[in-house]
């Protein structure tokens, strides 16, 4: 034949259906990439990428080539604060020359120098400075790392995740400090942290900190990191009773998604919590270095929140797992009265169906079609099926 034939009915019909379930699939592929990739915390800095394996451990042989580079102005922000029960001082330093041992005024009990931004030079200097242990040097840079605490000659390094939320959403920071007897050094990822408090209350004259030692500015540090978890808890709390109210709608998947993704949130929160409990044991026990009576009290009582901290993240974990059995029970039941009304819609319909069958074969013999009242009484008859089954149907209570 000449000219190309037109598709049939039934092969629109088809090709309709497949470009449709085209874009179901699709979308579904697409919502399914989204969650999956949606991170929970920030990537951490370029900084902290690790080296390949078998690179030479330490921080002088691991990152041999950027301990003699300056970093960029801006890049990390040192503060240092001296502090005796009568006298404070505090200031943002430009270089690493004015953390040194030898700018420690003779009245001071105690430094506290916190740097926030890891740079490899920085590192070093305070490293070959303070003596610190060329291994917990370089754990500071290549994060992130295991909560932990590890005893070297002279100093104990401690790691901790710090939790905040940023824009809404759970954001996870090592911060790695070393303990020595007259100064404490902390090191953060970036600018911006919970120790706001910890500051005010060493300006007060009549504050604790003021009168403590080293040990003790370490315990405050740690006290914060843990108990700013509570807001955190909190706050999920709440976002987990207003998505148990909307599981009972199951309106969206959106829910489904939401509630994912506050179960890996919950998971982050205990993957720092679990060993921080544990090095938190170790500082008690003395196992790492022999606190005073003073702090290893108050260092039982962070113990003590860690652990309830602990309970509170199992409990929304369950709550987690408890609304997604809802979400897809919902959606279920809402699915099985679908499929009910439907299936009695086919019921109502299969006797009408058999009796129009009948009368429409193509016989030339059929008694009733010579009948004048034939279409009024084939009418009737539908109807009265009709009414006869929604009543049985009544009865039954499945409508």
């Amino acid at each position: 034949m000449g000219g190309s034939e037109k598709p049939g009915a039934a092969e629109q019909v088809g090709a309709a259906v497949g470009r449709a379930a085209d874009r179901v699939v699709n979308g579904a592929g697409q919502a399914l990439g989204a969650v999956l990739k949606a991170p929970v915390a920030r990537r951490r800095p370029a900084a902290s990428v690790r080296p390949p394996p078998g690179t030479a451990a330490g921080l002088e042989l691991a990152a041999r080539d950027e301990i003699h580079e300056l970093p960029e102005v801006g890049a990390v922000v040192i503060r240092v604060m001296d502090y005796a029960e009568d006298r404070v001082e505090e200031r943002l330093v430009q270089t690493v020359q004015e953390t040194l041992p030898s700018s420690m005024p003779e009245w001071a009990a105690v430094r506290w120098i916190d740097v926030q931004g890891l740079h490899p030079y920085v590192i070093d200097q305070l490293r070959v400075a303070y003596n610190l242990h060329t291994l917990a040097a370089e754990d500071v840079l290549h994060v992130p790392q295991r909560p932990r605490v590890d005893p070297y000659d002279g100093h104990v390094f401690i790691t901790v995740r710090m939790l905040q939320l940023l824009d809404g959403r759970l954001d996870s920071e090592q911060v790695s400090l070393f303990l020595l007897p007259r100064v404490v050094i902390s090191f953060q990822e970036r600018p911006g942290d919970v120790w706001d408090p910890i500051r005010q209350r060493i300006r007060l004259p009549q504050g604790k900190l003021r009168e403590r030692d080293s040990s003790f500015l370490a315990y405050a540090l740690l006290d914060a990191v843990v108990d700013h978890c509570y807001p955190l808890l909190e706050r999920y709390g709440e976002v987990l009773e207003d998505l148990e109210d909307e599981a009972m709608d199951a309106s969206t998947p959106e829910i489904l998604r939401t509630i994912q993704g506050v179960r890996r949130e919950l998971m982050t929160i205990r993957k720092a919590l679990w060993p921080t409990r544990e090095l938190l044991d170790v500082l008690i026990r003395g196992d790492a270095y022999a606190l005073p009576a003073m702090t290893v009290t108050y260092l039982r009582d962070v113990h003590a929140h860690t652990v309830q901290l602990l309970d509170a993240v199992e409990s929304h974990r369950e709550l987690c797992g408890t609304l997604s059995e809802l979400y897809m029970s919902v959606v279920s039941n809402r699915m099985n009265e679908v499929m009910k009304i439907l299936t009695i819609i086919a019921t109502v319909f299969i006797p009408i169906t058999f009796i129009a069958g009948v009368y429409g074969m193509n016989f030339k013999y059929l008694p009733e079609l010579d009948y004048r009242w034939g279409y009024g009484a084939f009418w009737a008859v539908c109807a009265a099926i009709t009414a006869a089954l929604l009543v049985f149907f009544r009865r039954k209570g499945w409508i």
